[in-house]
């Protein structure tokens, strides 16, 4: 240890690493970097490599970088026009997108939630053997007194921190599916709310009702909505969900939930869906 390596270059003699390159790294071309670079967590790229030299800040500074990082991965934008801090911004957002509601298929009881209103004969979880997706295998379901319950999301713990709420101002994207029973009235309701650091309102999706007649088709549907430019200060998410039967049934008619999601996804990447 604290030996100086040296390098035997024919009839010359040793010659030292400071004789052959001044005390200094010998330059390591763009693309070796850049494929070193792809074998490294995005965020790291850019928390740490960026930081060690002009060289490598130039290519993590670089549209093609990014692009080609996406393109390695399978991530495809719907909009190709972007900066190369645009396209880092989709990368790095699209691999951390995630749900983070918590149990939002009832695998874990009524873990995570919180039950707002539980009248009738309360809550109750049941198995599912018709739902498009077949990893859903359960949902909730309402009885004939309103039925609520909500998650609380705090961003900066699920690490989406200030400046990334409000400087970049991702979308927020919600998804909540629903369904009656065919032999009973039923009515269903969502409130997705983005609050400021005290829990105060900045923006809401409040639906209509969405009610069903009895003797209908007994479909899941989907319930989504997008947040976007929805300002500075977006610290936390309130989901809440819920309803009841229109019949007054004893016992578990109304209205079915599950697969619920809030996501946190690059700006500008999906079309606004309807309801």
């Amino acid at each position: 240890m604290g030996q100086q390596i040296s390098v035997e270059c024919g009839e010359s003699g040793p010659h030292t690493y400071e004789d052959t390159w001044g005390g200094q790294l010998p330059p390591i071309p763009d693309a070796v970097l850049e494929e070193v670079f792809f074998n490294i967590e995005g965020q790291d790229v850019v928390c740490v490599c960026r930081l060690v030299c002009q060289q490598w800040k130039e290519i993590v500074d670089s549209t093609s970088y990014w692009k080609g990082r996406c393109r390695r991965e399978g991530l495809k934008p719907y909009n190709h026009n972007k900066t190369a801090k645009g396209w880092c911004q989709f990368y790095i957002l699209s691999k951390r997108r995630q749900n983070l509601l918590k149990n939002p298929k009832a695998d874990e009881d009524f873990s995570g939630w919180k039950i707002i209103s539980n009248e009738g004969d309360k809550w109750i979880i049941e198995p599912e053997s018709s739902f498009p997706d077949e990893r859903v295998q359960k949902y909730f379901v309402t009885s004939y007194g309103s039925c609520i319950k909500s998650q609380l999301i705090d961003l900066s713990e699920e690490g989406y921190g200030p400046y990334l709420m409000d400087e970049i101002q991702p979308d927020i994207v919600i998804s909540d599916w629903y369904s009656p029973r065919y032999d009973c009235g039923s009515r269903y309701e969502i409130c997705v709310e983005l609050l400021n650091h005290k829990q105060k309102i900045i923006n809401r999706f409040r639906p209509n009702r969405v009610v069903f007649p009895q003797w209908n088709e007994m479909q899941w549907q989907q319930m989504t909505h997008v947040f976007r430019n929805y300002g500075p200060g977006v610290r936390f998410i309130k989901f809440t969900h819920g309803g009841r039967d229109t019949q007054y049934w004893a016992g578990w008619y109304g209205i079915r939930v599950t697969n619920s999601s809030v996501e946190i996804a690059p700006p500008g990447e999906m079309e606004p869906p309807g309801p």
